[in-house]
């Protein structure tokens, strides 16, 4: 079935574009969503102006976007997690506790399906593609490290702090060292 795209779908065209897709997928989804048109003779005339009006548009929404976009791109992500001794997790860090991490440090709602990531298992470091639209993919850093681990990605200036800090600070007697 040849459809015309009246927004633009991910993964398959921009609005504007005549694309041949599976019947089920066009009747189903695309159509009944308000994402095409059947491609009739008649439709296929306004295949330019809905590509014409869809890129002003994606160009608006481009340059709203931007300044989110330079956000995300700066932002570090650092998840503690419990692991295994050869680095595997007990569990995984998937795409809704990143948007939810996101929502909590900078206020910004993302929709987990807008952040392109297989569930993490090992600990490490990560680039997260974040689907803002088709042209704008910010890219996340998501840290991985084990529970209970000091961060290696820390600020200079904080690690010298927390140094300072337990220089200055006095030893405290616990039970071990109490009897001795």
């Amino acid at each position: 079935m040849k459809v015309l795209l009246i927004k633009d779908v991910y993964k398959l065209g921009r609005a504007g574009e005549i694309k041949k897709v599976a019947d089920g997928y066009g009747r189903n989804y695309l159509i009944p969503q308000g994402l095409a048109l059947p491609a009739t003779e008649s439709s296929v005339k306004l295949a330019e102006a809905i590509g014409h009006k869809a890129s002003e548009r994606r160009a608006v929404l481009n340059t709203e976007l931007k300044g989110l976009a330079e956000i995300l791109s700066s932002l570090q992500l650092e998840f503690p997690v419990k692991a295994s001794e050869t680095g595997k997790l007990y569990g995984s860090v998937t795409s809704q506790m990143v948007a939810e991490q996101v929502k909590e440090l900078k206020g910004i709602e993302l929709d987990r399906r807008q952040i392109e990531l297989e569930p993490i298992r090992a600990l490490g470091e990560y680039e997260v593609p974040v689907h803002l639209t088709m042209d704008l993919i910010p890219m996340l850093q998501v840290i991985v490290r084990r529970e209970g681990e000091v961060s290696k990605a820390r600020p200079a200036k904080a690690a010298e702090a927390v140094e300072q800090v337990s220089e200055e600070a006095p030893a405290v007697e616990t039970e071990e060292n109490a009897g001795a």
